[in-house]
């Protein structure tokens, strides 16, 4: 594969990745079960068991998981051909998976300030005008 091929399936590959691991780390869709690993993050007995349940609340730990699901799926490999590839891949999909995460929440953000802010300046409006009637 071509150093370009190997860049567009890398910032392609990326896309799927971030946005399984948003999903289940942060979509409604996964509440609940988000809502018992982050009990069993925090009250598990053990130290792995902790670890184990706090993968699936983090989005960029579960992220590297989703990664190596994603290269085994598709065999990608990074600039080289053999297992090392496969290593440079895999951290190189999370960082542009975790950015394209950050950019998401970003907006998102954005999204939701501007929609308080017209909700505000909708109840002072509504608000002036009940007072001059």
């Amino acid at each position: 594969m071509t150093i370009t091929l190997q860049l567009i399936w890398l910032f392609t590959l990326a896309i799927p990745i971030a946005s399984v691991a948003w999903t289940v780390t942060h979509e409604e869709v996964f509440r609940e079960p988000r809502e018992f690993c982050i009990h069993r993050s925090k009250a598990g007995k053990s130290l792995l068991e902790r670890k184990f349940f706090y993968l699936f609340t983090c989005e960029y730990c579960f992220s590297h998981y989703v990664t190596v699901g994603f290269i085994i799926l598709t065999d990608y490999k990074l600039l080289l051909a053999d297992w090392r590839g496969y290593l440079i891949a895999g951290f190189a999909l999370v960082w542009i998976a975790n950015t394209y995460m950050s950019l998401f929440d970003r907006v998102r953000m954005d999204i939701k300030r501007e929609k308080t802010e017209i909700e505000v300046l909708e109840e002072n409006g509504t608000t002036k005008s009940a007072k001059k009637a």
